[in-house]
């Protein structure tokens, strides 16, 4: 399910982390050759993406909530 980028945050490993609209984060690391986001390790490129959507995965495993009443 598509989210959008909402804001930043470092993990305990001082990778970045986009926190996601739907309260859930995921990692957007820079790491060449496997993954190439040059624009995270600045805070002018993370600004420049806030607001782009990412695929939240676990939005897509957890099954969808129901208000559960007593």
């Amino acid at each position: 399910m598509n989210q959008p980028i909402i804001g930043y945050h470092l993990d305990e490993e001082q990778d970045w982390v986009a926190d996601l609209a739907c309260g859930h984060g995921q990692h957007v690391r820079h790491n060449p050759p496997w993954i190439n986001r040059p624009w995270v390790m600045a805070e002018e490129g993370r600004t420049a993406h806030l607001g782009e959507y990412l695929n939240c995965k676990r939005c897509e495993e957890e099954p969808e909530k129901e208000n559960i009443r007593d």
